[in-house]
């Protein structure tokens, strides 16, 4: 079968991944579940990936398929699986979770001491089928497209996630900003509008972006390069400051914007990445804001995501591409080219 893999780290996008022919995966244990992916979403951490940034953080051996969000039709089931069976459509949690581990009795998939993490630290969805488990996938309810709920799979749950997190600090009146309105921040945009009744802020450099955000439901939109977005922020709460910022940038320029917009005792939740903290120490305890790192979500929080997704409370913007078309997405997404989410139809 067809495999988009990484074979050594580059800054290249134009030649990151290569076309390979690979032995399809095979059921080997009693909860094995194989896949043929019919969408799989292309990621900024994709990116990240093959520019080596994840190595070392987790073992990556190369060479490796590529795609953590990911969506299809059960080809077969080991034989211990009763949650699926062939001919059902699935979408993927991207951790393969043992189970039996301390964290895995609490419910906190993320945390998983014996995990593999599909397209970060074994095979991925950039291929025709995907190796999964039983405790990764979940049945889709009739009528939602596997292809263009794939993305859901990470960006997504990680938006969701964070979004829960925060939401459970804002009141009705209270202010929220959304920095960066691409593949994560659009559908966190929603689910802030769809769970809590703050008034939402979109910070975003691209225009599409701002006018995507507007039509989400954002109240305020702004861009950081004409716009003071402190002062702007301090006009919109009256001084006091956004009691929840969600950064899915996560550049040194956002941030850094935090002891500047956030309330007493709010959170500037990192979600996007590369960049880096340098805040003097007097200034968390002045304002007692707080930096807060997000990753992924639950299995339950895709569960609840898929929920919103069938009520109609969670939209994606998605463009296509076929699988030889991952270099050409890669250098597309590092260009800021993309809005919202690019799906890889193999």
């Amino acid at each position: 079968m067809r495999a988009a893999r990484l074979h050594e780290y580059t800054h290249d996008m134009s030649d990151g991944l290569s076309i390979d022919e690979v032995d399809k995966p095979q059921v080997s244990g009693s909860s094995d579940v194989i896949v043929e992916v019919e969408g799989a979403g292309w990621c900024q951490t994709d990116n990240h990936i093959i520019e080596g940034m994840w190595e070392e953080y987790v073992p990556q051996p190369l060479p490796m398929t590529l795609g953590h969000e990911n969506a299809g039709t059960v080809l077969e089931v080991g034989e211990e699986v009763e949650l699926v069976s062939e001919g059902d459509q699935v979408i993927c949690h991207p951790v393969q979770s043992c189970g039996t581990c301390r964290p895995c009795r609490q419910g906190e998939t993320m945390y998983c001491e014996n995990d593999a993490f599909n397209g970060l630290t074994t095979d991925g969805g950039f291929a025709d089928e995907l190796h999964t488990s039983e405790r990764s996938v979940i049945p889709l309810p009739d009528g939602i497209d596997p292809t263009t709920i794939a993305p859901h799979a990470d960006a997504g749950i990680t938006a969701y996630h964070a979004v829960k997190k925060a939401e459970d600090g804002l009141n009705p009146g209270d202010t929220a900003v959304v920095i960066g309105v691409g593949g994560l921040g659009h559908i966190g945009l929603q689910c802030l509008e769809s769970m809590s009744a703050a008034d939402i802020v979109a910070v975003d450099l691209k225009e599409s972006a701002r006018d995507l955000a507007s039509d989400l439901g954002a109240h305020y939109t702004l861009d950081p390069e004409s716009d003071d977005v402190a002062s702007e922020i301090e006009d919109i709460t009256d001084g006091v400051g956004a009691a929840r910022v969600l950064d899915f940038v996560g550049a040194d320029e956002t941030t850094q914007l935090a002891p500047d917009i956030c309330a007493a005792g709010g959170d500037h939740h990192i979600i996007g990445y590369g960049g880096h903290i340098h805040e003097p120490a007097q200034a968390l305890v002045n304002g007692e804001f707080s930096f807060v790192g997000n990753i992924v979500g639950r299995y339950a929080e895709l569960q609840e995501l898929v929920a919103l997704v069938e009520r109609g409370e969670v939209t994606l913007h998605t463009s296509r591409y076929d699988l030889e078309d991952v270099n050409e997405v890669a250098q597309k997404l590092e260009n800021r080219e993309i809005d919202g989410r690019a799906v890889i139809t193999p």
